[in-house]
């Protein structure tokens, strides 16, 4: 879950306005007709050079903003039901197989196809981000937004939230994906206040609401965006300000409710500026212990609303603080063992993240799996090139292979899933581009489904595995993992064995077996 979730909500937009009378204090635009001829010709003279300018200023504005109906459509979209499809020229995708050269169809994702005992489509549990898909507009740290989708009217408002709602459901239809994710500002506007602010996320999710009703669509997760407004610029749970604590918790606490409503079956903790930029001037022992005690509180509520979903904590190193307190699994995991908190949380791997922390994602996968925490995996990579988290698209099969043998070995991730917290390149621009970018995404992982599989069934690998721990086997073996050897005992059989013979870890031979299945 990068920065980019932040998804730079604010679109720019470019008015001009031209009137003679203005509710506002002051005219527009207005021109006082004198009685002498000449002032007269100079004002028309002028007023002319303006329309001129106004005209080429307009004609610009509308060649490159954002349409608010489709070509196809001369209905007017002033509120927030769309007047037709959202994707007209796209079909729902169906699989057609590797040799199929159709770009909108699966090659290799067959949802119905059973693989070890399993339909792929359970394996997979594939989610989409509304933060990326439908609030991701190409804008980066150097350059404006890129993408103007027809829907979009260029506003933030309220019929504008629950127009892109109904684009998701259809998206979500036409990808054929059972699942969605979202922050609750990704959805819904802020209001001027708290309490307006929630009534926007209450209306946009009734909606969404009505939407799953019916469809076989359900909300994997939710949570609370603690990152992108300036209240959190210090942070969330670990703000040194204590009313910003308590907004946090009052965010969190509207978040996980209409998770709960929408039937989500996780709730995700991301702590984008939990951490910090200087440890000069911070307490770092209080700043955690503050933590502790805001996802203790979040565990009473989870359990006092009834919400039976997973909790789930999502690791990043850095970026967009310095140093962020989850900086990987294994730290995460320690942190949760500190406070007591283990049984109530598991993990979501984010395979950027993974990288930006110096490991591979099939590392933090097997940190998570052997400590019993795998929960849920955001499904997405990085450019060994570029130093930050670009949420891309995975599209490596090798990576996408590896993924799959932790997740097979973890028997699945119900009640998780797959979640694509990938976004198109700033040089997409084409609504088609979602969809091509989904269905190589989801064919990636299904071909690491299938390559897992093949890996397992012909056993070799595991076998050499096996074979390298061999020694182990053995009846002193059995005793050194029973804990019953100790060192005086360990250091007479060392005597009595003399210089150990060491074999081959047959590296070569274990990537040639892996490259096989590929």
């Amino acid at each position: 879950m990068a920065l980019s979730r932040s998804y730079f909500c604010s679109r720019y937009a470019i008015q001009v306005k031209i009137g003679f009378k203005s509710s506002s204090s002051h005219s527009d635009f207005s021109v006082v007709i004198w009685h002498s001829a000449k002032l007269k010709m100079m004002i028309m003279m002028k007023l002319l050079v303006f329309l001129v300018s106004f005209n080429l200023v307009s004609s610009t504005v509308l060649a490159v903003g954002p349409p608010t109906c489709p070509a196809d459509d001369a209905s007017e979209c002033t509120d927030d039901e769309w007047k037709g499809e959202f994707f007209p020229a796209i079909p729902k995708i169906k699989y057609e197989g590797p040799n199929s050269k159709n770009q909108l169809a699966f090659k290799y994702y067959n949802s119905e196809e059973e693989i070890l005992g399993k339909k792929m489509k359970d394996w997979m549990r594939f989610s989409v981000a509304f933060w990326h898909t439908f609030r991701g507009t190409g804008g980066d740290p150097f350059g404006a937004p890129t993408k103007y989708w027809p829907w979009e009217d260029g506003t933030n408002s309220l019929a504008m939230a629950k127009r892109r709602m109904r684009a998701n459901f259809e998206f979500l239809d036409k990808l054929g994906v059972e699942f969605w994710c979202f922050h609750d500002r990704d959805i819904a506007p802020d209001g001027e206040t708290l309490e307006e602010t929630n009534r926007n996320l209450d209306e946009v999710v009734t909606l969404a609401k009505e939407l799953q009703q019916g469809s076989k669509i359900h909300l994997l997760w939710g949570t609370a965006q603690l990152f992108f407004h300036p209240r959190y610029m210090h942070g969330a749970a670990t703000s040194p300000e204590v009313g910003v604590y308590a907004y946090a918790a009052s965010q969190v606490r509207k978040a996980m409710e209409v998770t709960h409503y929408l039937g989500g079956e996780n709730y995700v903790f991301w702590g984008g500026r939990e951490g910090y930029q200087s440890l000069l001037n911070t307490d770092m022992e209080r700043e955690l212990d503050h933590m502790a005690r805001f996802l203790e509180a979040a565990v009473k509520y989870k359990k006092k609303i009834g919400f039976n979903g997973t909790l789930l904590i999502e690791p990043k190193p850095q970026e967009p603080t310095k140093h962020q307190y989850d900086w990987d699994a294994a730290t995460a995991a320690n942190f949760l063992r500190k406070y007591g908190l283990i049984g109530e949380f598991k993990l979501n791997i984010e395979c950027n993240h993974a990288t930006l922390s110096g490991h591979s994602c099939h590392h933090e996968l097997e940190t998570a799996r052997l400590n019993g925490l795998l929960g849920n995996i955001d499904a997405n990579t990085g450019d060994p090139q570029t130093g930050w988290d670009t949420d891309q698209f995975m599209t490596d099969i090798a990576e996408a292979t590896l993924v799959m043998l932790s997740v097979i070995k973890n028997g699945g991730l119900a009640p998780g899933g797959f979640n694509f917290d990938a976004k198109l390149r700033r040089e997409s621009t084409d609504v088609e581009d979602l969809f091509i970018a989904h269905i190589s995404g989801m064919d990636t992982l299904a071909r690491g489904l299938r390559n897992a599989a093949k890996l397992i069934e012909d056993g070799s690998l595991a076998e050499l595995v096996r074979k390298r721990y061999q020694s182990f086997d053995t009846e002193i073996g059995a005793q050194i993992e029973a804990g019953k050897a100790d060192f005086e005992f360990l250091e007479k059989k060392a005597m009595e064995w003399g210089e150990p013979k060491v074999p081959s870890g047959k590296q070569e031979l274990s990537e040639m077996i892996f490259q096989s299945a590929l």
